[in-house]
């Protein structure tokens, strides 16, 4: 039996088992951004969902493959719909890192989330506006200034 099961893999080529691989990944780089992005331990998914807190860290890992309830049940736990871990996977089945930027991101708006004191959680919010606001500003002066630049090189 072993011999006939090893055939069976042996035919589906290494691709197939590779793209398996990737995807697996990806879903489970997915529903670990998620967590944290609502703020989550790994402790508190795993009983949201019923599991132990080991097989969380597996399927975060792609280690173990999820089934379709399974996924379904991670889907409602984290309020996105099934389709949300499977956006930005590859046409090839390859799995695209987060940049640093993107890192970052999560980690802000996981602490954000942290922050139980709503005067402060605001605060913070018009700080951010205001930091962006003056680097909008920066950004349209420096467009402004090499226009002219180029204008008076012209004239």
């Amino acid at each position: 039996m072993a011999g006939a099961r090893q055939s069976r893999e042996e035919e589906k080529g290494e691709p197939q088992t590779q793209r398996a691989t990737e995807a697996d990944r990806h879903v489970g780089h997915r529903i670990r951004e998620r967590r944290i992005m609502l703020g989550l331990s790994q402790h508190q998914l795993a009983q949201l969902i019923g599991v132990t807190y080991q097989q969380a860290h597996k399927y975060e890992r792609g280690l173990n493959r999820i089934s379709s309830g399974r996924l379904f049940g991670i889907a409602q736990a984290l309020g996105v719909p099934i389709a949300w871990f499977f956006e930005g996977l590859g046409e090839g089945g390859g799995l695209q890192e987060a940049s640093p930027r993107q890192r970052l991101c999560l980690e802000m708006v996981r602490n954000f989330a942290l922050i139980e004191d709503e005067e402060h959680r605001e605060a913070l919010s018009q700080m951010v506006r205001a930091l962006a606001l003056q680097a909008q500003s920066t950004a349209a002066e420096a467009v402004e200034g090499d226009s002219r630049a180029g204008t008076g090189r012209a004239g």
